[in-house]
């Protein structure tokens, strides 16, 4: 595989959302214990951010970055857009996607509810998404951007900026 190729949808696992309790086989508040068991691979890499509280631990074959809490477990996940597994939302793809029609999509999506309940943004113009707990991040691929989501639980969707590690929301 090249530096830039981008995996199929059909080569892709297919993992469905279930905003602030799973993404496919990982839920929210898992240990890392319980993570590695959930995903049959153990970590490549473990980044500890004292000053947050937070671990990060790389999944690289997996295609996932994930992020712990000390108290809380799993607290967010970032989807590798070239290799990471396909996360559906409301039947939609997330990963791999044109960030512009995905943005659009959520923009749509924002219209058939209440006012204000649905779309924020980050610092860094990252849309997001109140219900699904989803920032539609981006990553590089050649001379392109595609879709990076991080899927984030409910105890750190209020402050997400401040409770992930700023590398959670830079372009790969």
């Amino acid at each position: 595989m090249s530096l830039w190729e981008v995996l199929p949808d059909s080569e892709r696992q297919q993992w469905a959302l279930d905003p602030f309790v799973s993404v496919g086989p990982l839920r929210f508040g898992m240990s890392t214990d319980e993570m590695s068991g959930a995903l049959g691979i153990r970590a490549t890499v473990h980044q500890h951010v004292p000053q947050l509280g937070i671990a990060c631990h790389t999944y690289r074959e997996a295609g996932l970055k994930l992020y712990f809490a000390a108290d809380e477990g799993l607290c967010g996940a970032s989807v590798d857009a070239l290799r990471g597994p396909q996360v559906l939302a409301d039947g939609v793809a997330l990963v791999a996607q044109v960030p512009s029609e995905l943005e659009q999509w959520l923009f749509d999506r924002a219209d058939a509810r209440e006012a204000f309940t649905e779309l924020f943004y980050m610092p860094g113009a990252e849309a997001g998404s109140l219900t699904l707990g989803v920032v539609l991040c981006v990553q590089t691929a050649g001379d392109r951007l595609l879709t990076r989501p991080v899927l984030l639980s409910a105890d750190v969707l209020d402050d997400a900026y401040h409770r992930l590690p700023a590398e959670a929301w830079a372009i790969f």
